[in-house]
């Protein structure tokens, strides 16, 4: 496994963490079909939440939130479709994101609402 791969799975780990001291529930990691990858897939209440996890040490180059384009965000909610129609889900759903940063990525910041369907 490659440090960056690594790296982005203890990201995504410690996001999970984190989402469920919030209360919310861990449905799916690292989602995958032909559209892209969702990172997590969670519940919170009535809920669906997909969640895009970005980790950034280096604050140049716009930081972690400015990393969710809009193109990534088009495939996010491609995915978040063929997720709901591949379970027959019709919860409502959000996008959110989670950002860890600083050196010791002991930073974490949670957008909810990062983003809509648009």
């Amino acid at each position: 496994m490659s440090s960056i791969t690594s790296k982005g799975n203890d990201a995504e780990q410690r996001a999970a963490t984190f989402l469920q001291q919030h209360n919310l529930v861990l449905l799916e990691k690292n989602y995958r079909c032909r559209f892209g990858e969702i990172d997590l897939i969670m519940r919170d209440d009535d809920t669906v939440v997909f969640i895009e996890v970005r980790m950034r040490t280096n604050p140049h180059y716009g930081g972690a939130a400015a990393s969710i384009t809009s193109t990534k965000q088009h495939k996010l909610v491609c995915a978040a479709q063929h997720y709901l129609a591949k379970y027959e889900d019709d919860s409502p759903c959000r996008f959110d994101a989670i950002l860890i940063s600083g050196e010791r990525r002991n930073e974490i910041e949670w957008i909810r609402n990062a983003f809509d369907e648009n």
